[in-house]
């Protein structure tokens, strides 16, 4: 039986029977069990190159558990933003998955023109026009040793994940995490191995916080769990950390190309990466997290310490609404529309 918080209880673990299944179909029904009384399926679709297609029933989105992506964290991934019928810098995000892969030594199983129309054609597939599209390239199933060298081949794995994708306009608290960050290696690719990015923001939100700030050995600030961070100076400056030790961010590298515009207009003085101390972060006039399916959240508390005066900044705004613009209206180079039949 199941206690209240969903752990199956047993008096003793040797009068419990597991059940066999007897064959594939009865499985199938088991899995298809649960996302019978789903209203609103969250995961339209999926593409396995294991299986060689899309997939629409999400109670078969299955990855193999030989797969070296699953027992030895040996993939990479991304994420692009589906919004109201266009992906939104999928090209950029292409571009770093595979040169994530490239340093996780994981070969593509097909160029990057395939890829990019499997995923255009899968998110057609799953007709959903807002959320996210993620996907990951694996060493692939075969074993469970550690070199994927008798691996026949790595895998590519997608899936669009239907969500509501709405700007930030409420601020948030954070706070500096204790869980040490990756080395430059590793946090520089996109890779699945994320456990000190759940620990960070488990961390966090055990002190009433959304998510943390790591900072590096050298006392300069770093980056978030699974966003970058940005800062206003009190000298109208739009400060981002460099990126020789964090995951270089497709949204952030937009918001640079984007922000000059308020330079011109006279609303910034100036827009450059630099080395930020934390004694310089804490004094910022603002600050914010800039990450994909934000795409600008406002950071008005750090360590129980407002930012200045602890509201939300004007010009964390104006930014915000650059890249909010953009995603909606931007050139096409940003936005793909997509494919979907009629």
């Amino acid at each position: 039986m199941l206690s209240g918080d969903g752990i199956l209880e047993v008096a003793n673990g040797s009068d419990f029977e597991v059940h066999v299944f007897q064959s594939s179909s009865e499985l199938v029904a088991k899995l298809q069990e649960k996302w019978s009384s789903v209203e609103k399926q969250p995961y339209p679709a999926m593409y396995s190159s294991v299986f060689g297609g899309i997939i629409l029933d999400p109670a078969l989105m299955v990855i193999p558990i030989d797969d070296h992506m699953v027992h030895r964290g040996h993939g990479v991934f991304d994420t692009a933003v589906l919004f109201d019928g266009y992906l939104y810098e999928l090209d950029a995000h292409l571009d770093r998955f595979l040169r994530s892969a490239a340093k996780a030594k994981i070969p593509s199983p097909f160029p990057r023109s395939t890829l990019r129309s499997i995923l255009v054609q899968l998110t057609a597939a799953s007709g959903c026009k807002r959320g996210t599209l993620r996907y990951w390239l694996s060493a692939g199933p075969g074993n469970f040793l550690l070199s994927p060298a008798k691996c026949p081949t790595s895998a590519f794995y997608a899936v669009v994940i239907g969500e509501d994708i709405s700007q930030c306009k409420e601020g948030v608290k954070v706070i500096t995490s204790s869980v040490p960050m990756k080395a430059p290696q590793f946090a520089t690719m996109k890779n699945v191995n994320y456990l000190p990015n759940v620990l960070s923001v488990m961390e966090a939100e055990e002190k009433g916080a959304v998510a943390s700030i790591w900072v590096d050995e050298e006392g300069y600030v770093a980056e978030g769990p699974n966003v970058n961070v940005a800062f206003i100076t009190r000298e109208k400056e739009l400060i981002v950390p460099f990126f020789d030790k964090i995951l270089s961010g497709c949204t952030v590298k937009r918001l640079l190309e984007l922000a000059p515009k308020l330079v011109e207009e006279g609303r910034l003085q100036d827009v450059k990466l630099a080395n930020v101390t934390v004694e310089e972060a804490k004094s910022a006039a603002e600050m914010m997290y800039v990450g994909s399916t934000l795409p600008v959240l406002p950071i008005i508390m750090w360590d129980d310490q407002p930012i200045r005066d602890g509201r939300v900044g004007e010009l964390t705004m104006e930014l915000s609404n650059l890249l909010w613009d953009d995603m909606v209206a931007g050139p096409g180079t940003q936005r793909i529309p997509v494919p979907y039949k009629a």
